[in-house]
């Protein structure tokens, strides 16, 4: 690879993740609305929750699995 086109490689990867890291913004007051509904919070059903702990418990042996039995096989 050449310097110029690695130099242009580089400035086009610096330029990427600059901008990836910068995407946040600002909610305005009419949007926090929709952020504060139900449907938005990721706990809102506690059967899910309890199903996802549960497998990540007994299939990775993943710590806070609630009195779960087993670990790590699949078999409790």
């Amino acid at each position: 690879m050449k310097p110029s086109t690695f130099r242009l490689f580089a400035f086009a990867m610096l330029v990427l993740g600059a901008s990836t890291m910068s995407s946040c913004t600002s909610v305005k007051p009419w949007e926090r609305g929709h952020l504060a509904d139900y449907l938005m919070r990721p706990d809102r059903d506690p059967l899910t929750g309890s199903i996802s702990e549960h497998m990540w418990f007994t299939r990775e042996a993943f710590a806070g699995g609630r009195g779960v039995g087993g670990g790590g096989c699949g078999c409790n």
